[in-house]
């Protein structure tokens, strides 16, 4: 048995005030694991309080339990099976966050303890298959040239291996949202959001209604970087339905600790570099290999990896390129867009490699990359032609 940590009970930083509004709480499971029941014991009625889990959304014809985004994998609240620590399970609201706070410590879950995959590493090697049948959310492949005959023609092959970890975009203000909910009036959503239309999607698929009974308003944001990019239609749909069924206005915000543990980070990556070149410096051939952590869900993976590959081989122009990349899936809370959106993880890699093939070949790295920079008439990793003039040494 396992006592669930709490959501979204620090209200500082909504300085909008509607009368009557409920606090809000999510719990979230502290394992990968199978829910089998929830319940509540304390010194007051359960009457007093609104409790949402994933039967409510059945129970009260709503719509689909899935926050709409690219592949809908990501449901709102666990049902038979939590796919990574944060995930929510159960949704509590009070007009009284301190009382709302003694409830949820009172909120107790049974899980049956399932094999989990924490890295990317042990999912590339199949360890477990926790998603679809190879864990693989996205890949893709661009290849230009003949790399593999490349190979015996190089004065120097160098390789290496680059990792990046997660990265917390730390915008001032956390996550929060305020949602008024009934079925006459549809749903009304105030947040802190960067792209108010996937909150609205995503709203229409759980809420089942038409555009027009579905209203989200952006409220000055204090800070975003691709944190508040996908994550608002999470807590925008927890607290609309939190109001749906308690018939009241409900406030959402998270407190700093959760809002860092819970929402989206920069992906983690590894990358391998494979680099032929000639003894006065010139780039024969790329091989790379580039795989990122997506975490449990699919979120916009797909969206980030397409970047990272096209920008995998920077700046250079090299005749034969081969960039694999992939993004896996494992247990953790789901990464997700963080600006630059998937290219620094790649561009890191790559400078630092040349450095390493600079020094094997005897060269300064900035006199190895003037070597190396791509002209007008040549053409990019993805066999792009540059007709314009680049000049990147004035740079």
């Amino acid at each position: 048995m396992f006592v669930m940590r709490p959501r979204g009970t620090e209200l500082r930083t909504v300085t909008m005030s509607i009368p009557g509004t409920a606090t809000s709480s999510t719990c979230a499971a502290l394992c990968l694991a199978a829910a089998s029941r929830t319940f509540l014991s304390a010194g007051h009625s359960l009457d007093e309080f609104t409790i949402v889990t994933a039967k409510d959304i059945r129970d009260l014809k709503l719509g689909e339990n899935y926050v709409a985004l690219i592949l809908n994998d990501q449901p709102y609240l666990a049902d038979e099976v939590t796919n990574h620590p944060e995930e929510a399970v159960v949704l509590l609201a009070h007009h009284d966050r301190y009382l709302l706070e003694e409830a949820r410590r009172h909120v107790h879950i049974e899980y049956e303890e399932l094999p989990a995959i924490f890295n990317l590493e042990d999912s590339l090697a199949q360890k477990e298959i926790i998603w679809g049948e190879d864990n693989v959310f996205k890949k893709f492949l661009v290849d230009k040239g003949n790399v593999d005959d490349t190979w015996s023609q190089a004065d120097f092959i160098v390789e290496g291996e680059y990792e990046t970890g997660a990265q917390e975009q730390l915008y001032i203000e956390n996550n929060g949202a305020i949602a008024l909910a009934n079925a006459d009036d549809g749903v009304t959503v105030w947040g802190s959001m960067q792209c108010p239309y996937y909150v609205h999607k995503a709203l229409i698929k759980l809420f089942d209604l038409p555009e027009e009974k579905i209203r989200v308003i952006q409220t000055e944001t204090g800070g975003g970087f691709g944190g508040k990019e996908e994550y608002p239609s999470m807590i925008a749909g927890h607290a609309a339905l939190l109001a749906w069924k308690s018939g009241l206005p409900v406030k959402m915000i998270y407190d700093r600790a959760e809002d860092m543990v819970a929402t989206t980070k920069r992906h983690p990556s590894r990358t391998r570099h494979k680099t032929a070149v000639s003894k006065d410096g010139k780039l024969l051939a790329m091989e790379i290999d580039f795989v990122i952590d997506g975490g449990a869900y699919c979120t916009l993976s797909p969206v980030v990896l397409s970047p990272r590959t096209i920008h995998a081989a920077g700046p250079y122009f090299c005749p034969h390129v081969r960039i694999k990349s992939q993004a896996v899936a494992t247990n953790m809370p789901p990464h997700g867009a963080f600006r630059g959106f998937g290219a620094p993880q790649s561009i890191f890699a790559l400078e630092r490699h040349l450095d390493k093939v600079a020094a094997a070949v005897g060269l300064m790295p900035e006199e190895f990359r003037r070597r190396n920079f791509i002209h007008e008439g040549e053409t990019t990793a993805t066999n792009q032609v540059i007709r314009e003039k680049v000049d990147m040494e004035v740079c």
